[in-house]
């Protein structure tokens, strides 16, 4: 049985990536097996629950309000919307609902409120809840945790060195703070990146670094291909071949053996012959419905098709941690604080993004 090494070193990973690929792939999927059952795939649906008119200026993201893109904002969904949509996803085969809230950090309030009661609803339906809000306080993680939580998302998103490149609204440090601040709970830990960025194979190492150093190590670890939207700074970036993919997925299976590797963003680019050798790779959980968020993925029944020709079936819901309890909120023992936590803005300039802001003006 392989030992998970928290002390992986930058230079170690990019050997690991840079392997013959038969090689690689041997390697990645015999450790795959020894961690996970080989022909099981978690099926898990990204609902946006607040779209659109998020203040930061990450490069890539068509959500961002100063960028000029086709996307519809939508105000907070209601609880009942939120069940409805879930629900679809759990009849469809998704064991997990993540939404995702475009905002910089959970304010507490009404809208907070109501996503708590989003999480309770969601889990008392026996399905993993995951959420991914921006940049949460201890406080904040605990009344999730109490509201039946299964996961929070919070992506690195590249290295250190070349966050920078992508973001200036924030610093790479509140990301790892609030995973810090989620780990205080029983909450488990979603965190990964995006790839074809314009970053480097050091980048990549580099982010892979920073998520594999953590201990414990996180739950889950999506890996996402930029898919380029007209209107943001990375509308040029050249789409990422399967073969980047097939080793990123390889290599973060090698040095986290008992996470699940999320294949995320990127699929419509994607053959079923190039998912299924990430499927061998040790990617062992996909995002179903014919949207991540804002950008096309493939239909669910597509999906399902491609599981029945590899023999794959889908994850049952709670198979690598037990369902967490939902306390209702009257008896919660955290009540809201009204925190205002100063979280960095850097200050810096990107001017890719500052030109890309300006282009609609």
């Amino acid at each position: 049985m392989s030992i998970t090494k928290h002390n992986w070193t930058k230079e170690e990973i990019i050997a690991l990536y840079n392997k013959p690929m038969m090689d690689l792939l041997y390697e990645a999927a015999s450790i795959h097996r020894e961690h996970h059952d080989p022909n099981v795939v978690q099926v898990s649906t990204l609902l946006s629950i607040k779209t659109g008119g998020c203040p930061e200026d990450c490069g890539y993201c068509p959500q961002a309000a100063r960028y000029h893109t086709d996307i519809e904002g939508n105000d907070l969904m209601s609880v009942s919307q939120v069940k409805a949509q879930a629900l679809r996803a759990k009849s469809s085969g998704s064991s997990r609902v993540c939404m995702g809230a475009a905002w910089r950090n959970v304010k507490d309030g009404p809208e907070f409120d109501q996503v708590l009661e989003m999480v309770r609803t969601i889990n008392k339906l026996d399905m993993e809840v995951c959420c991914t809000l921006g940049m949460i306080t201890e406080n904040q993680a605990h009344r999730l945790a109490e509201a039946g939580l299964y996961a929070y998302n919070h992506n690195l998103d590249t290295s250190e060195e070349y966050y920078k490149e992508v973001i200036s609204t924030r610093g790479f440090e509140d990301r790892l703070q609030t995973i810090a601040n989620v780990r205080k709970t029983n909450v488990t830990v979603c965190s990964g990146g995006i790839i074809g960025m314009g970053e480097s194979i050091e980048d990549r190492a580099g982010m892979l670094v920073a998520l594999s150093t953590l201990n414990p190590q996180p739950e889950s670890v999506p890996i996402n291909a930029l898919v380029a939207v007209e209107g943001t700074p990375m509308e040029e970036e050249k789409p990422v071949e399967i073969w980047e993919m097939i080793r990123m997925v390889a290599t973060t299976r090698i040095i986290m053996p008992e996470t699940q590797v999320r294949l995320s963003a990127g699929r419509m680019n994607m053959s079923r012959e190039g998912q299924a050798m990430c499927f061998f790779a040790g990617a062992n959980s996909i995002f179903a419905g014919d949207k991540l968020l804002t950008t096309p993925n493939p239909d669910v029944n597509e999906d399902m098709k491609m599981f029945e020709m590899l023999g794959l079936n889908p994850q049952k819901p709670f198979t690598k941690v037990s369902q967490p309890q939902t306390v209702e909120a009257e008896n919660s023992q955290f009540a809201p604080l009204g925190e205002k936590p100063k979280w960095s803005r850097p200050g810096h300039t990107i001017e890719k993004n500052i030109e890309a802001s300006a282009k609609g003006k």
